[in-house]
């Protein structure tokens, strides 16, 4: 996949992919790019007003394609639930869904059904939202795929069942590792679920290594910290890639025909945090069964989904 860029991705056209977070960063670039394959593409955004900007933003570039804006806020399963009700109700099959969306590093806060923010955001509102919309993954011809945006900080999470939440002791970059992690754990375990059902959908786990987007300032802005927030724009300008060029593992992850389930894409360049899309190997705690079928469960008792695999 050497130099692969937006300009190898195959036609689109008839497909329907859903990307969450899809007015901003990644999601927007993704959008963009589906788009300009030729793909219809619905926005799943917190804010309907931003989602609506980007989409008309997005319009004034893009060959074909076509782009509709619905709310899904993954900080409240009502929300994701009523999202994917809609969707089903006007939507024959979904054949990619890029579980995008994310919050990173950010204090402590809680989600409407009192999980802690970033692993409810991050890992709960997705891992309901596939479950969700499963039946319409299921239905698409051919092979449909989801794909899950984790980080590298996967490397610094850990997976404590005692204390998922971080009730007793919250860290911000600990609990955004853990966030990472179980993506990763979720990714691998649906693609073994899938596996064994026979299913004609793919799971694919990627990360877009050090991405210049908003994501890394919403922290330093809710902390109200100009100190923060100027050190972020320092690191993000000297380490930084594009966001148009972060979105390519998730787009190639979503897109091309050499991916298989269970693949983890990343940028190949300098320390993974830049350059063309690869095939990675993420860390050892990413690949243990045990700790995914444990988070499998507490998540389905979380959220009340569970997965309908035929």
């Amino acid at each position: 996949m050497s130099g692969w860029t937006t300009d190898k991705m195959p036609p689109m056209e008839g497909k329907t992919v859903v990307v969450t977070g899809a007015n901003s960063g990644l999601g927007y670039e993704g959008t963009k790019a589906f788009a300009d394959a030729g793909a219809t593409v619905v926005m799943a955004c917190r804010s309907e007003e931003r989602g609506e900007a980007a989409a008309t933003d997005i319009r004034r570039s893009v060959r074909d394609g076509h782009l509709e804006v619905r709310v899904c806020d993954l900080a409240d399963l009502d929300s994701v639930e009523a999202f994917a009700e809609g969707l089903r109700a006007e939507t024959a099959g979904i054949d990619v869904l890029c579980n995008n969306a994310g919050v990173m590093a950010i204090p402590r806060q809680e989600t409407a059904d009192g999980f802690e923010m970033q692993l409810g955001v991050n890992h709960l509102g997705h891992f309901a939202l596939t479950g969700h919309l499963l039946p319409e993954l299921r239905a698409s011809e051919g092979e449909s795929r989801v794909v899950t945006q984790s980080s590298q900080a996967h490397t610094s999470g850990e997976m404590d069942f005692s204390d998922l939440q971080s009730e007793r002791e919250y860290g911000k970059w600990s609990a955004y590792g853990r966030s990472k992690l179980a993506n990763l754990l979720f990714a691998y375990e649906l693609q073994r679920r899938l596996d064994d059902h026979g299913a004609s959908v793919v799971s694919v786990a990627c990360h877009p290594g050090y991405a210049d987007t908003e994501l890394q300032f919403r922290g330093p802005r809710e902390m109200g910290s100009s100190v923060r927030m100027g050190l972020m724009k320092v690191a993000n300008g000297l380490f930084g890639q594009s966001a148009e060029r972060g979105a390519l593992p998730m787009l190639y992850a979503a897109a091309s025909d050499e991916v298989v389930g269970g693949e983890y894409v990343g940028p190949g360049g300098f320390m993974r945090m830049r350059g063309a899309p690869e095939f990675q190997q993420s860390n050892d705690a990413s690949r243990d069964e045990a700790d995914a079928e444990r988070l499998w469960t507490v998540s389905e008792e979380l959220t009340g989904v569970e997965y309908e695999f035929g």
